[in-house]
């Protein structure tokens, strides 16, 4: 008996290449995509443009918005919902970025929208492509309430072309992508909180400078604001998150909130018990722990280096266009070992990394966990942070050991 044939994979390389190339961020290119759909009949039933067929819940931060996500996920779930959740970027398959339900998108509906696209929108934005077609499915497949994950800000973001939006949850504003939101917290802040809309709870657990700036901007939009100060009883936890870290407690705060504020009470528990990959993720090897975490940027280093407080190895890489030495500098006291490595092109160079900051070149990522591992004693652990993509790839190796 012959085995069928396996399905041909979506073309994926044509649809990373889609960068911005300079063009301007925000809501337009995602809602030409949108109005491009309709006309061409691409959502299966109802009228409308399909953001207009479910609600949803924006996620805006400069960290833990994918955390935030998974726990508003889960919850939602168990209280009953059919919900959708868009993230980025995936971990290990284009797919997670869209999901029904808690399962990620088929490739084949995947590939089916590449094919359109590539004749009708060849010159979109990857991530407005992606935007569109979680739209395009969570209209198709019923989903009544879909948490969305901004890409970068708020107000700048193509998610600001979504309707029907219930809440806005503001996980924090630090600095990151400087070079598109502002060189200040106060900046990044305006923009991010930009998204509130007028009668649509803002809910947020920022602080400092960043707390003041969203209060400025809901009050100029008319946002109800909610934070864990004037609204206590809807941050309160009932125990721990089962992600670690001091600041997840703040992102579950956050998620459980703004089930509350929705009438999902129910789900909160569902919400705690969450998990999420290669955040402060706990993997053995050979008797030695390996923590993985997506961190990148000097705010979400600082949380892990309180979080972790000491490491026996730092394997460490990041994209060139980070702030490299604020990124490093809450993770170097935590061990004098260290291997740098690079996750392709646009990475710091291991070297220059080495030179730098002390310790090991490994450019090649396979070798360095090698390398890494051998570093680390048994009974001792191996910390790898610095990018999602070199979480995500260790993690993959470390599946196949």
């Amino acid at each position: 008996m012959t085995a069928a044939p396996s399905e041909p994979l979506p073309d994926y390389d044509w649809l990373y290449s889609r960068t911005r190339s300079g063009r301007a961020r925000g809501p337009d290119g995602a809602r030409a995509l949108l109005d491009l759909l309709v006309s061409h009949g691409l959502v299966s039933h109802g009228l409308g443009s399909p953001e207009t067929h479910f609600e949803s819940i924006r996620v805006i931060g400069t960290n833990g918005k994918g955390s935030t996500c998974a726990m508003l996920e889960a919850g939602l779930l168990a209280a009953g919902v059919r919900v959708g959740r868009f993230t980025s970027p995936h971990l290990h398959a284009y797919e997670e970025r869209i999901r029904v339900n808690g399962v990620n998108l088929a490739p084949a509906r995947t590939r089916a929208f590449i094919g359109w696209a590539k004749i009708h929108a060849p010159d979109a934005a990857f991530f407005d492509l992606t935007l569109a077609l979680a739209c395009q499915v969570f209209a198709e497949d019923g989903v009544e309430v879909a948490v969305m994950e901004a890409g970068v800000g708020g107000i700048s973001d193509a998610t600001q072309t979504l309707s029907n939006v219930l809440a806005v949850a503001l996980t924090n504003a630090d600095l990151d992508h400087t070079g598109v939101l502002g060189s200040t917290v106060r900046q990044i802040a305006r923009d991010k909180a930009g998204a509130a809309l007028p009668g649509v709870p803002l809910l947020t657990t920022a602080a400092g400078e960043a707390l003041d700036t969203v209060r400025e901007v809901a009050g100029e939009v008319g946002a109800p604001l909610l934070t864990p100060q004037t609204h206590p009883e809807l941050f309160a936890l009932p125990h721990a998150p089962r992600l670690e870290g001091a600041h997840q407690h703040a992102n579950a705060a956050l998620a459980v909130a703004t089930l509350r504020t929705l009438g999902h009470s129910a789900g909160v528990e569902a919400a705690l018990n969450a998990r999420h990959p290669v955040r402060l993720e706990r993997l053995k090897v050979d008797g030695k722990t390996v923590l993985l975490d997506g961190a990148h940027n000097p705010h979400a280093t600082r949380a892990l280096a309180l979080a972790v407080s000491r490491a026996d190895v730092l394997l460490f890489g990041n994209l060139a266009r980070k702030d490299t030495p604020a990124t490093l500098a809450p993770l170097l006291p935590l061990t004098g070992v260290r291997v740098f490595t690079a996750t392709g092109d646009l990475a710091t160079p291991a070297q220059e990394l080495a030179i730098r900051f002390g310790g090991v070149a490994c450019p090649d990522p396979a070798q360095a966990l090698a390398h890494a591992l051998a570093l680390t004693p048994v009974g001792g652990t191996l910390l790898v942070t610095g990018s999602l993509y070199l979480a995500a790839g260790v993690r993959a190796q470390l599946d196949r050991i």
